[in-house]
């Protein structure tokens, strides 16, 4: 924990570490010069079997085979993009585009014709890697139709047979060519936001952002050479291609990549293999903690686990280390700050492990500003979150107006979310600055609500949004799933009086079996309103 004395909300960054110039290229150069024989990479299958193992040498050679593949193909600085889920594969294809300087778009396997014409187009790609299909989407018939109206992508290959793939290539584009020089700074991915407000924008990041962010947060859960990190998480978000792969190969760790997160499968992985840390969101890890507890596995190995991408309350921390074992590492940021900004650790006193989102990382600035204003905010009241340094996005793609919007003058990327800092410059997160609910003129932050529900232990996930009211212009709104009987709305407000004040308590309550969910598992509020809006819910009202 830094030692800091604050009265505003503003914390200077850190030099107990450092930011290296490195790039995604040498990062496994490094790894395999060093830590050849370790392995690199494990596969887990969509059955949850093992599959392929490849060491830091073996998984070097094949990325720089590709790269050369790529560099007669398609020229530095140009965008290609994955579509795939993970398998070995994507991270081959990752390694391999930043040695050929190309900048990787990644892209969701889920994603239907209409959106994934969208981030193509609005990427400028030009070359385009998928696998035939997965988990029902057809996906290279989509890609057929919609690369037919798009002149600028001249290329589509299939990446599940790398043999296959590079050797279409390489009668394609025979010609032997060098690989580029590329600078740390050069933009090496485009990743779309999750949409949980709206309209995807693509963040441009650099190669010395993701490199970095992923070896310093990894690094502060303490993962060490030849250590087993699972990753659940989908690669075409930050989670899975920058902290898990990037964070360690840094770190000499071994990164076992899921094809699909199926929580007997991970669990079963986690005992087998003995994994000793993994991160999935909250959604993820309910699942697990459930299946954990109808079918115990031996799950001593595992020593932490990595959450965040929304709110992580101070329930679930208690449950994943009494029924996993495992500490929880609370991590906040978002894409655009490659993604991570502040994370507790593992010393951290209890409840600054579960009411806070820890201190920065290092090499990382964070503030608390006036949205009014953009004024620092004295500690301990309520702004918006904001960094500056080393992990902030180089803007969003072809889009000069919302990279202004973001990123201020003085290099302040001002993330849309709420929150505060104590004098120790630990934070909270209260919400998102568009969520936040005005009730007759008072503030209302769905975190603190959300957290207070979550204490009841029938509750097993809780939204809040806000719900116009021609009265107090908002209302709460509560959307709840829960587990045994059913529950009566009386009950439940009776509960929240206990610890909230009446204008927090939800005036609606509206009971789910599932959740309209981002490709990175974040409950989409901007849906749920909607929904309710249009009538969609069985409603109970107080």
């Amino acid at each position: 924990m830094y030692e800091v004395d604050l009265t505003l909300s503003e914390f200077s960054a850190q030099d107990d570490d450092e930011v290296l110039n490195t790039t995604v290229g040498e990062v496994l150069r490094a790894a395999a010069a060093d830590s050849a024989d370790i392995t690199a990479l494990i596969e887990c299958k969509e059955d949850g079997q093992i599959g392929r193992r490849l060491t830091y040498s073996e998984l070097l050679a094949q990325s720089e085979a590709l790269a050369g593949r790529l560099a007669a193909a398609f020229l530095p600085g140009e965008r290609i993009a994955v579509w795939a889920p993970n398998i070995p594969e994507w991270v081959i294809l990752e390694y391999a585009a930043a040695f050929a300087g190309l900048t990787l778009v990644t892209v969701n396997p889920a994603y239907r014709p209409a959106e994934l014409e969208y981030v193509l187009k609005q990427s400028r790609t030009v070359g385009l890697f998928l696998v035939p299909g997965f988990r029902g989407n057809p996906m290279r018939k989509i890609a057929d139709e919609v690369v037919a109206d798009i002149p600028a992508v001249r290329a589509v290959y299939e990446m599940q047979d790398l043999d296959a793939m590079s050797s279409l290539m390489a009668t394609e584009y025979p010609e032997t060519v060098g690989l580029p020089e590329v600078d740390v700074m050069d933009p090496v991915q485009i990743q779309y936001t999750s949409g949980t407000t709206g309209f995807p924008k693509g963040a441009v990041l650099h190669h010395r952002g993701i490199t970095n962010n992923g070896r310093l947060t990894l690094g502060r859960v303490g993962l060490a050479r030849g250590q087993l990190y699972l990753n659940p998480m989908p690669m075409f978000h930050c989670s899975g291609c920058v902290v898990a792969t990037l964070g360690s190969a840094q770190l000499r760790a071994t990164m076992v990549i899921a094809a699909m997160f199926e929580p007997g499968s991970m669990l079963d992985v986690i005992s087998g293999e003995q994994v000793y840390a993994m991160l999935s969101v909250p959604t993820m890890l309910v699942s697990l903690i459930e299946a954990q507890q109808q079918t115990p596995r031996d799950l001593k190995s595992l020593a932490v686990v990595i959450s965040g991408g929304s709110m992580v309350p101070p329930e679930l921390v208690r449950q994943v280390q009494s029924v996993m074992g495992a500490k929880t590492s609370i991590v906040y940021g978002q894409t655009e700050t490659s993604p991570v900004v502040t994370q507790t650790t593992l010393a951290d006193a209890f409840d600054d492990a579960t009411e806070t989102v820890g201190q920065p990382l290092p090499c990382t600035e964070m503030s608390i500003r006036s949205p009014e204003d953009n004024s620092v905010m004295p500690v301990d009241e309520i702004g918006e979150i904001c960094s500056r340094g080393y992990c902030n996005m180089l803007g969003y793609n072809d889009n000069p107006e919302a990279t202004a919007e973001t990123i201020d003058s003085n290099g302040w990327l001002h993330t849309g979310d709420l929150g505060s800092m104590d004098s120790r410059g630990f934070v909270k997160v209260t919400g998102r600055v568009k969520e936040m609910i005005i009730r007759g003129g008072e503030n209302l932050f769905p975190a603190e609500i959300e957290n207070r529900l979550l204490e009841h232990p029938q509750i097993l996930e809780v939204a809040v949004v806000g719900i116009p009211d021609h009265k107090w212009g908002e209302v709460v709104a509560v959307f709840l799933r829960i587990s045994g009987e059913p529950m009566g709305m009386e009950d439940l407000v009776t509960f929240c009086r206990q610890t909230l004040s009446p204008q927090k308590t939800p005036k609606y309550w509206i009971f789910v079996d599932e959740w309209p969910l981002t490709g990175s598992g974040k409950i989409q509020k901007f849906v749920l309103r909607e929904q309710f809006e249009e009538g969609k819910f069985e409603v109970m009202s107080r």
